[in-house]
């Protein structure tokens, strides 16, 4: 039997948003199944509250909402948090990633989430 998650992509405003849903789909009120991009990826490849056989299933409703939400200038928002916190080493790559967000390109944080899910468990993310 297959485990299906559902976010409500209605509900999802600003990247804390997604991690809340994405927490309380998975472990219920309060729960976390990541609070960042890498955290995600360990999160999929299993040990967090998704069955073990990994028999289970995404459903990202209105994933549309999200989307627009996480577009550029919510991506922008994000990476100022990751700059404000990250390693040194780190700061150049995530500036030039910040600069392109603040004018519009390159990939979004929707783009990034939805790649972490292809990345780590592929075939277990379904937007609707």
């Amino acid at each position: 039997m297959t485990t299906t998650y559902v976010i409500d992509g209605a509900g999802i405003h600003t990247p804390e948003d997604f991690w809340t849903a994405l927490g309380e789909a998975v472990n219920g009120p309060g729960g976390y199944f990541g609070k960042g991009l890498d955290s995600l990826t360990d999160c999929l490849r299993g040990g967090f509250g998704t069955p073990d056989d990994g028999s289970y299933v995404f459903e990202w409703r209105d994933h549309a909402a999200s989307r627009r939400a996480l577009g550029h200038p919510g991506t922008a928002r994000y990476l100022e948090g990751v700059f404000s916190r990250c390693h040194y080493t780190n700061r150049e790559r995530v500036a030039e990633e910040l600069a392109r967000a603040r004018a519009g390109r390159g990939p979004t944080l929707f783009d990034m989430l939805t790649g972490a899910f292809t990345d780590a468990a592929p075939a277990v993310l379904r937007l609707l």
